[in-house]
């Protein structure tokens, strides 16, 4: 059977796809392809789609309510990584404004966000608590350190 596969090359940040009898299993790593020194990654399928990140194949879905779920769930993705990023942000910034006038503003932005990750299904709520626990102990720990 006929594949195509990503390879991805040590050597160079070039993406290159060559087409090489194979069986079809995920994640197969190919020793030696013609022309290629040393792939690092084949990403297959016997429905795969290449696609543009190294360890993503996009499945083709038959199905217009699959097809319909998919693009959701690439939406949903981003602004879930977006959410997630801006948490870990404004983390950061309330443990940097320890000791500094801004100390308790920053601590309240980062708890609301918290929350509203959590109100959003961004990420649990006993999940949110936790964050929000581990938040408050650390600033404890470096105010009672200063």
């Amino acid at each position: 059977m006929m594949l195509r596969l990503r390879i991805l090359l040590e050597s160079t940040d070039e993406e290159e796809v060559a087409t090489v009898t194979q069986g079809y299993r995920s994640s197969v790593k190919i020793p030696e392809v013609e022309g290629f020194s040393r792939p690092l990654l084949a990403s297959i399928g016997p429905r795969a789609e290449l696609s543009r990140t190294e360890n993503e194949v996009v499945v083709v879905a038959n199905i217009k309510s699959q097809i319909k779920r998919n693009k959701q769930n690439v939406v949903l993705r981003e602004r879930n990584k977006g959410v997630k990023s801006e948490l870990r942000t404004r983390t950061k910034n309330a443990v940097a404004a320890v000791g500094t006038e801004d100390e308790e503003t920053a601590l309240r932005i980062a708890v609301k966000r918290i929350d509203m990750a959590a109100s959003k299904k961004v990420i649990h709520k006993n999940q949110a608590a936790n964050k929000k626990s581990g938040l408050m102990k650390r600033l404890n720990a470096l105010k009672s350190e200063a």
